[in-house]
């Protein structure tokens, strides 16, 4: 007797082997081709927190302005000698910036790009989807790493780009005076402001590595960039403790500033090299943390 039921229509169904992949997943899956970093990119600029604080960071060379135009600088101590000589050009006003925006506000920026961007998924609930589209997990962490390690390079050098093109135009394009009262022009000059900034970018990532670690822990964003920073003022608070002696030169912070150096007469490395490496080590440890515990996570947000 003919099939009947259930059974009439199944000789038109291709056979398993031409519904599923060797691999078990879906024809024409590839999760190469998952979370690009185009969309990614695109998906992170659209939010109002990146586009506040680049725009903040366009902002601050105005403010500056506007600050110093109400006074002259007051002469002091050695620690407000880049104070004195901010307004004596672009080069100087540059300096200034980034010496007064790198232990703080350059802190909060890169732990906001890096600390929020796996855990703002977990907040909105949408982080599942995304591993169930299927995104494989560590890929997932690859592009978000990647996308806001970009956007905070972007601001590290948005800001002495558009502070130095501020400082020409309202205090001219005289080289660059140091402390000590030497001066540095042309392409030394941009060698070495290129170094300060550069340095800079080693040095926090230890601080954008340290967000995406709570980050992945952590579905709260705030909670992410609060503890990464929170984490970084205890190490400066440790760091300013004499009494430790030698022991402050493990903390990821101690060399936050060696990129001073660039502003002696001659380039000395010491400091920088220990800081990068330091940096860069705590970063790898870091890293690694995040990756060891999200493969492991159960994602339920």
């Amino acid at each position: 007797m003919p099939a009947t039921g259930h059974s009439e229509g199944l000789e038109h169904l291709p056979p398993p082997s031409e519904t599923v992949s060797p691999d078990g997943s879906a024809p024409g899956y590839s999760a190469r081709r998952t979370l690009g970093l185009r969309v990614e990119a695109r998906r992170q600029l659209t939010r109002r927190r990146t586009q506040i604080s680049l725009g903040f960071l366009v902002v601050l060379p105005f403010i500056l302005v506007a600050a110093f135009s109400f006074g002259e600088p007051g002469n002091g101590n050695p620690q407000t000698a880049l104070v004195d000589l901010a307004t004596s050009g672009a080069a100087n006003f540059t300096v200034f910036t980034l010496f007064v925006s790198s232990g703080f506000l350059l802190v909060v920026i890169v732990a906001l790009f890096a600390g929020d961007t796996v855990a703002s998924e977990a907040s909105w609930s949408s982080l599942r989807y995304l591993l169930a589209v299927p995104v494989p997990r560590s890929r997932l962490l690859r592009r978000k790493l990647t996308v806001a390690l970009g956007y905070c390079l972007l601001a590290l050098v948005l800001l002495p780009a558009v502070t130095y093109l501020v400082g020409g135009v309202f205090y001219g394009w005289a080289p660059l005076k140091t402390p000590l009262g030497g001066t540095i022009e042309g392409s030394e000059l941009a060698v070495r402001l290129a170094i300060a900034v550069g340095y800079i970018a080693v040095s926090l990532l230890f601080v954008a590595a340290l967000a995406f670690l709570v980050g992945v822990y952590t579905d709260a964003p705030l909670g992410a960039v609060g503890g990464a920073v929170m984490l970084v003022i205890l190490s400066n608070i440790l760091d300013s403790i004499t009494a430790l002696g030698d022991w402050r030169r493990f903390l990821p912070t101690h060399y936050s500033l060696a990129w001073t150096d660039v502003l002696s007469s001659e380039l000395i490395w010491n400091s920088m090299v220990r800081g990068a490496l330091w940096s860069i080590g705590y970063s790898a440890v870091l890293l690694a943390w995040s990756w060891w515990h999200f493969d492991r996570k159960d994602i339920t947000s």
